[in-house]
């Protein structure tokens, strides 16, 4: 009996001092951090459990009113600071000392495993150096022929809706477009989604969203231990092996066609007299490190990466911003005024990369509406080791989180939050931002969004497009005012819909 009970003790003495060596930095320096009071194991995941998508940024905006612009939480033993402070954030993301991400982005890691989203240190930075000339303006240039061709597609498909006249949600048909852009610019191959919706890669996508989503507040799903016995994990494991499947077979196809891929650059037509467009895969099948050529693996995490930023992000900003229109008529007639200056009265001329950098006031228009509803609602660091960052200890293992969503919103940051005014973009009045990280759409710093332009020159190309077609009219369905339903998943979207009306153009 006496040997059972110093077993015991010695046990609960080993586990306390595992924890403390574990956990003790990271709570002594957490509860110095302005937060809710936490439970044990817990820790804050309570007061996110039984909660709808749209209600889980309600209770993280409700905890940064009461608690802070630097504040956090705990969930389980995972320590989260919640930052909308410009001046933590400037900080943090223009210096290179902080470059490794957040716990939540190891929940896209068995997507996309380390790709340039995901990875850090000398992978980052070799990753990052190769794909940086994707993006040169001459490929960008091609990139704007598969812009055009898709929203042609996509006017197409909601010649039915404009003549019905009856209210309904844009989204979906914004997200299959988009959907069909990156995989044409990424792979060089069609999935044909904005023609048949119901592909088994579409629902995947949709599928592995939405399984990153849970893992990041529902406590069950956050922790691997727990994660493997939920049904999100039987969804994700679905949703990866068709994924992962038709990026191997497109890679191992484009392999055998370009062999070892270095003439793949010099191809300029593609055997039937048409000039061949180069995609984000064939640049990387031609690319050398160190001599030698990126393996299928690396390939993939590459192309999925850039499936994944470049897919749900501009088809959620592309969404908004059509809605915004349909809501503010009188910024619509601005930007069609200004493209039919550009592009003239003829609306089937295709916009060329030039045609769409002279759209100035849509650029403003653009960045209002990433304003009021920020695409990507959330970034995160991790902290390596113990930080002070302006006068607050950071302790090693905390999850650092930046909510452009709410810093955008702030009448602190911007005069009259709630108004949809492209104006405050325009050159002469930009300056009077008094720091430029409170305005962070595509992040900022030496991790910042690479492909920025690719997407801004998408959604210009698809509005253009539309707006030349079709008069965007409001849905005329009343919203609730005393309800939210804007849900930041991994984007930002609304429970309840992109609701518009359509007229054709005369």
């Amino acid at each position: 009996m006496v040997v059972l009970a110093a077993t015991l003790v010695l046990a609960t003495v080993g586990l306390i001092w595992f924890l403390y060596q574990r956990f003790g930095n990271l709570i002594y320096y957490g509860e110095k951090l302005p937060g809710p009071p936490a439970y044990p194991l817990i820790g804050n995941g309570g007061r996110f459990l039984n909660k709808s998508t749209a209600e889980f940024l309600i209770e993280l905006g409700n905890i940064i009113k009461e608690y802070g612009k630097c504040c956090r939480i705990w969930l389980g033993t995972d320590l989260l600071v919640l930052v909308t402070d410009a001046k933590i954030a400037e900080t943090i993301l223009s210096s290179p000392k902080y470059l490794d991400k957040s716990i939540e982005y190891d929940f896209v890691r068995p997507w996309l495993g380390d790709g340039l989203l995901t990875s850090t240190g000398r992978k980052w930075h070799s990753r990052r150096k190769i794909i940086t000339p994707t993006f040169h303006f001459k490929i960008m240039e091609q990139f704007v022929e598969t812009f055009d061709q898709q929203s042609t597609i996509f006017v197409q498909q909601l010649k039915e809706k404009a003549e019905s006249g009856q209210a309904f949600d844009i989204y979906p048909y914004v997200t299959l477009c988009a959907l069909d852009v990156i995989s044409e610019t990424a792979m060089g191959t069609k999935v044909d989604a904005q023609l048949n919706s119901d592909s088994e890669y579409v629902r995947a996508v949709k599928d592995m969203a939405h399984v990153v989503h849970q893992r990041f507040f529902n406590p069950l799903a956050r922790f691997d231990i727990t994660f493997k016995f939920t049904h999100f994990y039987k969804m994700q494991t679905r949703a990866l092996k068709v994924m992962h499947g038709y990026t191997d077979s497109v890679i191992k196809s484009r392999r055998k066609e370009f062999g070892s891929g270095q003439s793949l650059l010099d191809e300029s037509f593609d055997g039937v007299g048409s000039r061949r467009k180069i995609a984000f895969l064939d640049m990387l099948l031609a690319t050398r490190v160190d001599g030698k050529p990126l393996d299928d693996l690396e390939i993939r995490e590459e192309v999925d990466t850039f499936m994944f930023e470049g897919h749900d992000t501009t088809a959620s900003a592309i969404g908004f911003l059509l809605r915004a229109l349909a809501e503010y008529p009188e910024v619509q007639q601005k930007v069609y005024d200004e493209i039919l200056e550009v592009a003239g009265n003829d609306i089937n001329t295709p916009m060329t990369l030039k045609m769409l950098n002279e759209l100035n006031y849509l650029d403003q228009t653009i960045k209002e509406s990433l304003r009021m509803w920020a695409t990507v609602p959330l970034y995160g660091r991790r902290m390596m080791e113990n930080y002070d960052i302006n006068g607050r200890i950071f302790p090693a293992g905390t999850n650092v989180l930046f909510f452009p969503y709410f810093m955008n919103n702030d009448p602190e940051y911007f005069d009259k939050p709630d108004e949809f005014r492209p104006e405050r973009f325009a050159a002469e009045t930009s300056a009077e931002k008094t720091n430029p990280y409170q305005y962070i759409p595509f992040s900022a710093g030496p991790r910042n969004c690479i492909g920025q332009k690719f997407a801004i020159a998408e959604i210009k190309s698809l509005i253009s497009k539309t707006l030349r077609h079709y008069e965007l009219l409001p849905s005329g369905v009343a919203k609730d005012p005393t309800k939210s339903t804007i849900v930041a998943e991994l984007v930002l979207r609304d429970d309840a819909g992109l609701l518009v009306k359509l007229r054709k153009r005369s």
